[in-house]
């Protein structure tokens, strides 16, 4: 097999299909060591430039799937529903949404990501809180979700081991954007957690790696249908991101924000998206018959309690301080802080998402490199948002900090990020598109209530 890389790196740099017993042995000779990184590398380079059909796609997702154990949760009456985001800045809503659907009678086995770039990671937002275990066995997620309705973790050793090599040369072979790669990336990994049904939060904008909505809609339409050819009930949103979602954005500071959307309270644009997101993933569990049903049934469950009760309760599970739900002040706190006043008197017209999510990773939040620490306490807490008026010299952010993060070039960065218009500027909508499995007849989707494709 071997001896056959150069013909088939060859076949996709020129533009042909490769078939699925070429994509197989691809994935098999490669984790069992006798395709070097480099010939790997050249292939993925091809593919970025030359792409994938989606029958090419619908194999790597299957090959990668099935590299490693496939968890099952067959013996569980209830669906089993997930949630991935294309990633964000001050993207907190899976901190939220698997409890709170949990807790509506649905079961969430969530694997997760850490940072990557500007953006934030779910684990990483996890491990602020003291104690809080993200790497577990199998048998361990299993336990879990049977016993707590969900669980939070990262990608073990025998899950998935396919994208964990294929992403590590992905990322320093500025190919993490192809699209057939982002989808047998994540599509994989969804896969193997023995899911029904998965939602899809696919970022647009300054702050997320699909910049155009064009861009966004294709790698959106091509997850949606990647999945529903292997038999999952799928639904993607198109949401903004060129503004931090919420008002927090650092590890510690979203899980407060969390604990506050949790507990009733909450910025309006997170709480939104929480609210249609959770309806899609309560209707697509069967667990409600319309959109608005979900949107209810999530309102009632963070409004008696119930989607905190949970959250607190797999804090506890998974070897986290459960004192935090109702002493945030237990979270990693910053030892310093400065403000970022405004410019001049009007209206916030710009909050670069992507400067905003730098300047963060700057202050300790993220990482430049693999090898570095992130700073749990550090970040930026937000007192305006795109729309707001603004006075001269009013804050527009504090940031949150240790001694020794490079202050200086994030303080520039914000400023650089922020723009005052003299005029009222008009707020954009939060979600701007909705891309639904073809299973769905006219008639269902209408019913339903949901608009877009």
């Amino acid at each position: 097999m071997t001896l056959a890389v150069p013909e088939i790196i060859r076949k996709k740099r020129d533009g042909e299909k490769l078939s699925c017993e070429e994509i197989q042995s691809l994935i098999r000779h490669y984790l069992g060591g006798e395709i070097p990184d480099y010939q790997m590398s050249a292939l993925l380079m091809a593919i970025f430039f030359r792409g994938m059909d989606a029958e090419e796609t619908g194999t790597l997702t299957r090959s990668m799937m099935s590299s490693g154990e496939v968890l099952s949760f067959a013996h569980l009456p209830e669906a089993k529903v997930d949630k991935h985001s294309t990633g964000g800045v001050g993207d907190k809503t899976s901190l939220i949404l698997s409890p709170a659907v949990a807790a509506c009678g649905l079961r969430i086995p969530m694997i997760s990501g850490r940072g990557l770039g500007f953006t934030g990671g779910t684990l990483d937002k996890l491990e602020s809180i003291p104690g809080f275990r993200v790497r577990l066995e199998p048998a361990e997620v299993q336990r879990l979700v049977e016993q707590e309705g969900f669980a939070l973790v990262g990608q073990s050793d025998n899950l998935v081991p396919a994208d964990r090599r294929l992403y590590a040369l992905r990322d320093v072979t500025a190919t993490v954007e192809s699209i057939p790669l982002i989808v047998a990336s994540i599509m994989s990994k969804k896969l193997a957690e023995g899911i029904d049904a998965l939602v899809l939060d696919v970022k647009t904008g300054l702050g997320a790696f699909m910049k155009t909505p064009e861009r966004a809609r294709a790698l959106a339409a091509a997850l949606v249908d990647t999945g529903w050819k292997m038999g999952k009930r799928m639904a993607a949103l198109i949401t903004a991101m060129d503004q931090p979602l919420g008002l927090k954005v650092g590890n510690a500071l979203e899980v407060e924000e969390v604990l506050e959307v949790l507990g009733g309270g909450g910025p309006p644009d997170l709480c939104e998206l929480c609210r249609v997101l959770a309806a899609y993933m309560l209707w697509m569990g069967n667990a409600v018959d319309s959109l608005p049903a979900g949107m209810e049934r999530y309102d009632q469950v963070i409004a008696n309690g119930q989607a905190l009760a949970k959250f607190r309760s797999l804090v506890a599970a998974q070897g986290g301080d459960p004192r935090v739900i109702d002493r945030p002040q237990l979270l990693p706190q910053a030892g310093q802080s400065e403000s970022v006043v405004s410019p001049g008197s009007g209206y916030l017209s710009v909050l670069h998402a992507g400067k905003i999510g730098w300047a963060a990773v700057l202050l300790g939040a993220g990482r430049m490199t693999v090898q570095s620490a992130i700073d749990p306490a550090a970040g930026i807490v937000f007192f305006k948002k795109i729309g707001d008026p603004v006075e001269k010299g009013e804050r527009i952010c504090e940031l949150r900090f240790h001694p020794g993060a490079s202050l200086e070039e994030a303080r520039n960065l914000v400023r650089d990020a922020v723009c005052i218009s003299p005029e009222p500027v008009e707020k954009t909508p939060l979600i701007l598109d909705t891309i639904v499995g073809d299973f769905l007849f006219p008639s269902v989707r209408e019913n339903a209530g949901i608009t877009g494709r």
